[in-house]
């Protein structure tokens, strides 16, 4: 029997609303208070999120336009994203889910996924195969402009990238797909530059091959109300300097 996963369609937030709810989520499904889910969402206004381990001053030191921009701080590692017209998932489930186990089954279902719905579209894309060598100190300090084997290309740039938190009770995986780029030093491919696709059609598209390649049944859903009153609780901590200043 497929899994039964429920499928939130949220947002547009702004970044401490966005990142709070992902964390009540992780929260609530490792606690048991919840039911595994996937929760698509937007970002307004366009926003830029740090990863976990990157430094402030990283984003300081960005020039305007994207510099201007209002930054948050993810709980997941990686580099920072500008997340601005792209769809954002985060799929949540508990630890002992079959899919969580191991370090990369997760990643490769859904960049997968990803792959086969721009192939329904008529794009091609393709895993990128190589992994660089970058860090939070080093750089690069964009995500799309770093390289990890399981990322998601078109052509030679990045198009979709992934990153995880796991608890002792639940992983979060979350990321970005970006249809198109408003601001030079957002170093993406981008769905519009290849194809005419929205984001509600290709979230069918992508949602029904990630239903297809794991085995799983997608429940239409919402953030219920202990997610939603823990997220309003956190909200303070994302939107808060000692979190996002904290390195």
């Amino acid at each position: 029997m497929p899994d039964r996963i429920r499928l939130i369609y949220d947002g547009p937030h702004d970044g401490p609303t966005n990142m709070a709810r992902d964390e009540a989520l992780l929260e609530c499904v490792g606690a048991g208070q919840s039911p595994p889910a996937l929760r698509l969402y937007r970002w307004e206004p366009p926003t830029i999120s740090l990863g976990y381990f990157q430094p402030y001053a990283a984003y300081e030191a960005l020039e305007p336009p994207a510099g201007q921009l209002p930054v948050v701080r993810r709980q997941t590692g990686g580099g920072a994203i500008l997340h601005d017209q792209e769809l954002t998932y985060a799929l949540v489930l508990p630890i002992g889910h079959r899919l969580a186990r191991g370090a990369t089954k997760l990643y490769e279902l859904v960049h997968d996924a990803i792959i086969h719905a721009l192939a329904d579209a008529g794009m091609a894309a393709w895993r990128g195969c190589r992994t660089d060598d970058s860090t939070p100190g080093r750089g690069p300090f964009f995500c799309f402009a770093r390289r990890h084997c399981l990322d998601v290309l078109a052509g030679k740039e990045k198009l979709a990238g992934s990153a995880q938190r796991r608890t002792r009770n639940a992983v979060l995986q979350h990321g970005s797909i970006v249809f198109d780029r408003r601001y030079d030093q957002q170093p993406a491919a981008a769905i519009g530059e290849y194809v005419d696709l929205d984001p509600d059609r290709f979230a069918e598209l992508w949602t029904r091959s990630l239903a297809t390649l794991g085995e799983l049944l997608f429940d239409p859903g919402d953030c219920s109300a202990d997610e939603l009153r823990l997220a309003d609780t956190l909200r303070a901590k994302y939107a808060g300097p000692a979190w996002t200043r904290r390195r």
